[in-house]
């Protein structure tokens, strides 16, 4: 799916969040500055969060709490090593489960082989402008398109 701007990628985040439930996983994948986060502010949006969310690239984490659904926001691009990553994903995890909340998690490569049932968005640079989006639901099925 092509997204030509900010206001189509926060509509979009928002458009996913419709599909989340309590406890759901999202793998936000594409290369720096391709709109990840602010793809999460689109999610975040769509669940009456009313926080600011900002990169969590030096916190590894931030949590929101005041929408819907409260929402944890992970940002795994520091970490060096598989068995941090893994570390920091099930402390988060654990949180997730037992609040309910929704996990989205921003460069996800060290941790996916171990997580089974999650949301994938890929993205990517379009060829002059804008951005490309491939999400898949957690059945692997290309949703969005």
């Amino acid at each position: 799916m092509f997204v030509e701007n900010l206001k189509e990628t926060l509509n979009l985040g928002e458009k996913l969040s419709q599909k989340l439930n309590p406890q759901s996983i999202v793998l936000l994948k594409g290369p720096i500055g391709a709109g990840k986060t602010s793809f999460v502010q689109g999610i975040a949006r769509g669940l009456s969060i009313n926080e600011d969310i900002t990169s969590p690239t030096f916190a590894l984490s931030h949590h929101y709490s005041s929408g819907k659904i409260p929402l944890i926001h992970l940002d795994l691009y520091r970490l060096e090593n598989s068995s941090s990553a893994k570390e920091v994903f099930f402390s988060e995890e654990e949180e997730a489960l037992n609040n309910e909340a929704i996990l989205v998690i921003e460069w996800p490569e060290l941790i996916e082989p171990f997580i089974k049932n999650f949301w994938k968005i890929e993205i990517s640079y379009a060829k002059n402008y804008g951005r490309n989006y491939l999400i898949r639901d957690p059945k692997n099925l290309l949703t969005f398109s």
